[in-house]
């Protein structure tokens, strides 16, 4: 789907088929520097049973045109404005890394629009290292290489992928590639200086699912602690063999978590 969203081009994956506006939404919001792509499984699966989805490209990534949005909360206002573009008056939001910040604010500042969220690899705070942010600015091939390997757990060197002739190294750096200069400095920048998370956790009333990687070392399991206890209701499910990038190193048990979060939703 392409729309117009603030005078800008605006896409969104909707598992080729049209909104129905008899059905339920949910609303896929990638991480730093990635696009809609990264929500292959998911949101197929939800567009083919009984749900609209939008796997959204953010301003500046994939399909969407820029310049990208320089912090979370303008980010989740945009989402809303997409949902409004296509005529969705309430959604679920799932968000990823960046993207699950993203999620608990669409769900902080919009309660009445937002179903339910569902976190995947967050933390709070989520700061980024000098060096990261550093090579980012400079479009340094390094800052790349970091995403790449901080966001996998250690196994994916090793044929780790569950998914056989698949190499998620070289599938993560492809999507990286195509950005324009700027644009993972500016998401990383969004994250490391977003500071309303806690504040924004209390706002939430609706049911909130976090998914971790228990061997995330880009946002560990501990950073998502705080979040989830100043969320009434909060469920967490951990997944042991998974790094950052759940996805795809636990596609099956990243989208059981998310079926059962969305299953009772309306």
């Amino acid at each position: 789907m392409e729309a117009v969203v603030a005078g800008r081009k605006a896409f969104a994956y909707t598992a080729a088929h049209a909104i129905d506006p008899a059905k339920p939404t949910i609303v896929f919001v990638h991480g730093a520097g990635l696009d809609h792509s990264w929500w292959g499984l998911q949101s197929r699966y939800f567009g083919y049973h009984g749900r609209n989805v939008l796997a959204v490209d953010l301003p500046g990534h994939g399909r969407s045109g820029g310049p990208p949005l320089a912090s979370i909360e303008a980010m989740a206002d945009w989402v809303m404005a997409l949902m409004d573009a296509a005529g969705v008056a309430k959604a679920a939001v799932v968000g990823h890394s960046m993207g699950a910040l993203i999620a608990l604010e669409c769900a902080a500042r919009h309660p009445v629009r937002v179903t339910g969220i569902a976190l995947i690899g967050v933390a709070y705070p989520m700061k980024v290292s000098d060096a990261f942010l550093a090579a980012a600015k400079a479009n340094d091939q390094a800052a790349y290489d970091m995403e790449t390997i901080w966001g996998h757990a250690a196994q994916v060197p090793l044929a780790g992928n569950p998914s056989p002739g698949m190499w998620m190294y070289g599938d993560t750096l492809a999507r990286l590639s195509r950005l324009a200069p700027g644009v993972l400095h500016t998401d990383l920048s969004a994250c490391n200086a977003y500071a309303g998370g806690l504040e924004s956790a209390a706002k939430v009333k609706c049911p909130a699912q976090f998914v971790l990687g228990a061997r995330d070392v880009m946002t560990p399991p501990k950073g998502a602690q705080a979040l989830a206890a100043a969320i009434a209701g909060a469920r967490t499910t951990l997944i042991p063999p998974s790094g950052h990038s759940l996805m795809a190193e636990a596609p099956d048990a990243t989208l059981d978590a998310l079926i059962a979060w969305a299953k009772p939703l309306s």
